[in-house]
């Protein structure tokens, strides 16, 4: 059996704790806090005026995709102020997912940056809020200005099999990548 850990990562109320919620087979560890008033004029909601909680920490969860594979998931904090621990929660990462909101893709700019300095495969996950997707994947592309090897998927966070689905897209994305570095046959 092998285990391989994947990072979930994202803007502010992008989808992430739903995400490896919606997915995980365990009770996922999540470390959300309730909003206060020291978040004010600090963690811009206008987008998600009902948003009541934040993950100040990490969420974690687990899913085995066959009895060969099980995957950790380690979703990471949105706001800037908890960035301090992305590199710990990145430490042994095969790959990441970055959760997009296209109403709001200039939240995922850092996380982007993050990875591709860290030079750690990742894909960007539209999530489609509501069941609806409000720019085709390779406008998102385009906007984002990502390298046309990196996937475009969309999902619906709160969905189990969309969401398993992003994540054997990330990991079928690595082993592809690794095995062109390798010059294995695909």
């Amino acid at each position: 059996m092998t285990s391989a850990k994947i990072v979930i990562a994202g803007g502010f109320g992008v989808g992430k704790t739903t995400l490896v919620g919606s997915v995980s087979e365990i009770t996922p560890l999540t470390t959300e806090a309730i909003m206060t008033s020291a978040g004010v004029g600090v963690d811009d909601t206008r987008s998600v005026p009902n948003k009541t909680t934040t993950t100040v920490a990490m969420d974690f969860g687990r899913i085995s995709i066959d009895r060969d594979l099980i995957l950790y998931l380690f979703g990471t904090p949105g706001q800037t102020r908890f960035w301090f621990m992305w590199d710990e929660l990145v430490r042994g990462a095969i790959g990441a997912v970055v959760m997009v909101d296209t109403r709001r893709l200039a939240d995922c700019f850092a996380a982007i940056d993050f990875f591709e300095h860290r030079k750690l495969p990742y894909l960007i996950a539209i999530n489609q809020f509501d069941g609806q997707q409000f720019h085709n994947a390779q406008d998102v592309r385009d906007a984002l200005a990502i390298s046309s090897d990196v996937p475009v998927v969309s999902c619906d966070a709160r969905n189990r099999e969309s969401t398993k689905q992003v994540l054997i897209s990330l990991v079928e994305y690595v082993l592809s990548m690794r095995r062109t570095r390798t010059g294995a046959p695909a």
